[in-house]
């Protein structure tokens, strides 16, 4: 894999990541840019115990294009996009309108003695995975996913090592039930100065677990169960496990774990990262065979913490859908949204077998 680092027009870095050592992608951001905007403020809850980012400069980005105006694709000599060069095949480059930046500012007076701010130091990453405005991820083929993953690993670290990062979280949204503002394919990648609410209570629940068992992974364990009891596995390889889990929050659920307990991507050795593409790209098949029409997702890889409770940490991708059936959406009603209580209208089991049945067919 070649990697070029590039700077854009208004001082941004863009990375390419290119399958061929011959690749030649040095051509220079033709565009004028304003600077980048400073980082979003972040104002504490001290009823949850959770950090908000107030992001206002992100009321201005790009919302659904047309393809022709499309920012991810790339350059031509008459339309300068994000991405200069004229042809790519993986892109990471500094987010535009970004939730966290290293560009601080002094950060706000605070709303009430309980309500601190701070500035969101971070970062935001765009990731392109193909230079085809038409792709999905499910089209690329195994070769192309290795050189995203290899990408994600070495932004990881990269990323993991800025100050006051405490948490690499690198996800892809896709279709407009989601909420996308870009139909090209891509991920993200956001660098928190905090642990996630989610991993804190994943890891207080794994320190318990350790506690009351000598030691043992909660992750480790659960897998073990679930590959033990079977009905909820959607396929395996020598690596790797895809499975519903038994408490699945949205209809359309799949956890991606590797059977070796690793903290985060860069963590995985060759033999783990070769066998994750093929089976992820079937996985990704079968999500949109489900319903024969490309399915919504949420692809979200979960990390350790980069300095703390690492050893509790358990690598794994959780990918779900809003999607319930054909014509119907799941969609976060009072409960769920109010009380953070999941009301799953598909049994786990139900899912798992849908989702296996498919591998049959063409």
């Amino acid at each position: 894999m070649k990697r070029t680092m590039v700077r854009l027009a208004d001082g941004r870095d863009l990375i390419y990541y290119d399958e061929r050592d011959d690749a030649v992608r040095e051509g220079p951001d033709r565009r004028e840019l304003p600077p980048p905007p400073p980082a979003s403020e972040l104002r504490y809850d001290p009823l949850l115990d959770e950090w908000v980012a107030i992001a206002t400069h992100r009321q201005t980005r790009i919302f659904l294009p047309p393809t022709d105006q499309c920012p991810l694709c790339p350059s031509t000599p008459d339309q300068s996009s994000e991405i200069p060069a004229y042809d790519y095949d993986v892109a990471v480059f500094e987010n535009r309108f970004p939730s966290l930046s290293v560009r601080t500012g002094e950060p706000g007076d605070d709303p009430t003695p309980y309500t601190p701010t701070r500035p969101g130091l971070g970062r935001c990453e765009v990731v392109c995975f193909t230079a085809d405005h038409h792709a999905s991820f499910a089209t690329l083929p195994p070769s192309r996913v290795r050189t995203v993953l290899d990408a994600l690993t070495e932004r990881t670290g990269e990323l993991s090592e800025l100050p006051g990062v405490e948490q690499v979280f690198c996800f892809e949204n896709r279709g407009v039930e989601i909420g996308v503002t870009l139909h090209h394919p891509h991920g993200q990648i956001y660098a928190y100065p905090f642990v996630t609410p989610r991993t804190r209570a994943m890891t207080a629940a794994a320190r318990r677990h350790a506690e009351r068992t000598g030691g043992r992974n909660l992750f480790a364990d659960v897998l073990a169960a679930e590959r033990a009891a079977g009905d909820r596995v959607v396929a395996a390889n020598a690596h790797w496990t895809a499975y519903v889990p038994a408490a699945a929050r949205w209809p359309f659920e799949v956890h991606v774990a590797p059977h070796r307990q690793v903290p985060d991507l860069p963590a995985l050795d060759d033999a783990e990262r070769a066998a994750f593409g093929p089976l992820y790209l079937d996985l990704l098949r079968r999500f949109d065979r489900l319903f024969d029409k490309p399915m919504p997702y949420i692809s979200a890889w979960h990390q350790a913490p980069v300095r703390v409770d690492r050893e509790l940490g358990y690598l794994h991708l959780q990918l779900f859908s809003v999607r319930r059936a054909v014509d119907k959406l799941k969609y976060l009603a009072g409960s769920e949204s109010a009380m953070g209580v999941f009301i799953n209208d598909i049994r786990p089991e139900q899912a798992a077998a849908m989702l296996r049945q498919l591998a049959d067919r063409p």
